[in-house]
């Protein structure tokens, strides 16, 4: 769409993401410094690698020399492929067997759930590269270990080649007695089936336990891949200690424009439902975002704080699907047109993305997936993408 004059609209008009991937390329590296001998990191760039961006962020991820990627959907891996990521790009999430020849023609490689699941690829005729999903607690997807023949009958299937076997850990984002004790339960189960299984002369391709948190809390776990993804986007799910403490970086930051500027009395009501009032004179800015952009709704009143002029200021009244309000009272010369810093640094203020997310009662990982289907992604670093 074009104005009179032939001009495009503004593709960052009202509010966008920055993706610096240079700070991307540095958590990768602090990384893949402490993994252990023999392990190489999985990038995992499903739902558009957390709203950063899949394509670029896999491009860049690659050029650091990165070579193993984990998507959710077929679709998801296709794109890729289709903008050139070569390595393994592994699909964690359920794949029905109409879509086999995809997996096949895209050379892409999928996590069986269980037998059933790879009796039907099986049967397509496609010669599939396969991981196998193993439950060992988290009771989501995968084989239990103690159906051993269910999980031998995958073996057998003369048109999958299994490529790696791999568990997920329920809680190893707590350092609590109890959840620490589960995922060690649950490592050994995983090992105790390894080991099984290579005594019947099956060869089990990569190992692949921890996400995350998994590799925070118990970096010294031996397996072929780590799957990273929230951390390698420089966030935690949440505040919290973690037991490898790698110097990260935020690569997301997310700013928008004051629409407009205004000064309201004491005792005046703001926004839909009249949840917020001024305990006294007041100047607000409207700022140019909203829960269709990935602010969540449920923030409105939870003590979240944008930045402006490098100063933090408050989010008052409920947050609309495009606009919302925040209290810059005090802060001088805000005008329509500023800039505000939803999650990012502004001067010496940072709004980070673990705070933002606090605020709206989840975590980054929703946070940060669910900013940007509609917010326009600007992308810095030093070397062109």
């Amino acid at each position: 769409m074009r104005d009179e004059n032939g001009n495009n609209p503004l593709e960052y008009g009202r509010a966008w993401v920055e993706i610096d991937l240079d700070a991307l390329a540095h958590n990768a590296s602090e990384f893949r410094s402490m993994l252990p001998k023999g392990c190489e990191l999985m990038a995992v760039v499903k739902s558009d690698a957390y709203g950063h961006g899949a394509e670029k962020v896999a491009w860049r991820l690659q050029r650091e020399g990165v070579g193993a990627f984990a998507v959710v959907s077929v679709a998801e891996g296709v794109r890729l492929r289709g903008q050139g990521v070569g390595g393994e790009i592994l699909v964690l999430g359920y794949t029905d067997a109409r879509d086999a020849g995809f997996l096949s023609e895209y050379d892409l490689s999928q996590l069986v759930v269980d037998g059933a699941h790879a009796k039907s690829l099986n049967e397509t005729g496609h010669e599939l590269r396969v991981h196998i999903a193993i439950d060992t607690g988290m009771h989501r997807l995968g084989v239990e270990p103690s159906n051993f023949e269910e999980i031998e009958s995958i073996f057998r299937c003369k048109n999958l080649r299994i490529e790696g076997v791999a568990t997920h850990f329920a809680s190893s984002d707590s350092r609590s007695q109890g959840d620490v004790d589960f995922t060690n339960l649950q490592t050994e189960r995983f090992s105790a089936l390894v080991g099984a299984l290579k005594g019947k002369g099956h060869d089990v391709g990569k190992l692949h336990t921890q996400a995350s948190y998994g590799f925070l809390n118990y970096p010294g776990i031996e397996c072929d891949y780590a799957r990273l993804g929230i951390a390698l986007y420089g966030v935690l799910s949440e505040d919290g200690e973690t037991v490898a403490k790698p110097s990260l970086r935020p690569v997301m930051s997310v700013r928008a424009y004051v629409a407009q500027v205004r000064d309201v009395g004491a005792g005046e009501s703001v926004s839909y439902g009249r949840t917020y009032w001024t305990e006294r004179p007041t100047r607000l800015a409207t700022v140019s975002i909203g829960y269709a952009d990935g602010v969540p709704r449920a923030m409105s009143g939870k003590g979240g704080f944008c930045a402006v002029h490098g100063r933090r200021a408050p989010i008052v009244g409920r947050i609309c699907m495009d606009l919302m309000m925040i209290d810059v009272t005090g802060i001088d010369s805000v005008k329509a047109g500023d800039v505000v810093t939803v999650i990012g640094r502004d001067g010496g203020e940072t709004i980070r993305c673990e705070d933002f997310a606090a605020a709206s009662g989840t975590i980054t990982n929703e946070v940060l997936s669910r900013l940007g289907g509609r917010l326009p992604k600007v992308y810095i670093e030093q070397r062109s993408v």
